[in-house]
């Protein structure tokens, strides 16, 4: 069973959220006390994070299986049948996989800074073999230092040295073995194209996106323009939305999702 926080009564509609990677359910704190005027949140620390225990080993090809399988079951034993869903980046990935395999416990899907997928075997072999790199400096080099190369990359550019620093000293908890058991079983080279899901499953698909982060806002149109999805953009804000401007990130969510319920 994974680690949990819940806030907001549990009559209300549930929203369960799934940080990044390096993140854990603490990463929502800014957020739930307004959400769960509305919703019964449930955080939840992903494999690896936070207070869950580091993924089982197992094939790199089922990693995102039993991630899926893991949150599934902490849910049952919380009795939370339906829910909507946010997931911010790897979060974002591995609700797809959620959707995949449970779509009709979904009530609406939520993507924050997520990638659909990679279209080609060539470009998942490429992206595997940076994330190989990225695995083998998680284990080698000090934590801190290890999250300082993270935060630098062109993803995360609209950090400032302060911001950064915040973020290194948030994340130097974590466990490197515990992080290396998700990080490459759940890597976007592991993971298949699912950029055309939303036309296969009839729930409402909303996807969140800064307007600094251009890589992803470039992504979240493109999918846009072949798919049923509901774009929102925020201004000054990058990679991390929620943590940039969280009052604008509640105040989207909130009236998208109590508009569906």
């Amino acid at each position: 069973m994974l680690a949990y926080r819940t806030m907001g009564k549990a009559e209300l509609p549930a929203l369960v959220l799934l940080h990044g990677f390096l993140g854990s359910k603490t990463d929502w704190q800014l957020l739930m006390p307004r959400l769960s005027r509305h919703f019964h949140c449930i955080a939840l620390d992903l494999p690896g994070h936070g207070d869950s225990p580091a993924l089982a080993e197992t094939s790199q090809t089922t990693g995102f299986d039993l991630v899926v399988e893991q949150i599934l079951a902490t849910l049952d034993k919380l009795e939370v049948k339906r829910f909507h869903l946010l997931g911010y980046s790897l979060g974002g990935r591995i609700a797809l996989h959620l959707a995949a395999s449970a779509p009709a416990r979904l009530l609406s899907i939520n993507l924050e800074s997520c990638h659909p997928g990679l279209d080609s075997e060539q470009a998942r072999t490429e992206r595997l073999k940076q994330d190989s790199q990225w695995q083998t400096r998680l284990l080698s080099l000090p934590l801190v230092e290890f999250l300082d190369l993270w935060y630098r990359q062109g993803v995360f550019a609209t950090l400032n040295d302060s911001e950064r620093q915040a973020l290194i000293q948030a994340r130097a908890t974590n466990n490197p073995k515990a992080l290396a058991s998700i990080y490459l079983p759940t890597s976007l080279g592991n993971q298949a194209d699912l950029s055309r899901m939303p036309k296969q499953i009839a729930i409402d698909w909303h996807y969140y996106a800064g307007k600094q982060d251009n890589k992803f806002l470039t992504l979240a149109q493109s999918w846009q323009s072949h798919q049923p999805i509901s774009l929102t953009l925020f201004d000054q804000a990058g990679h991390n939305v929620h943590l940039a401007q969280p009052e604008a990130f509640c105040d989207s969510l909130i009236a998208k999702l109590r508009t569906h319920s």
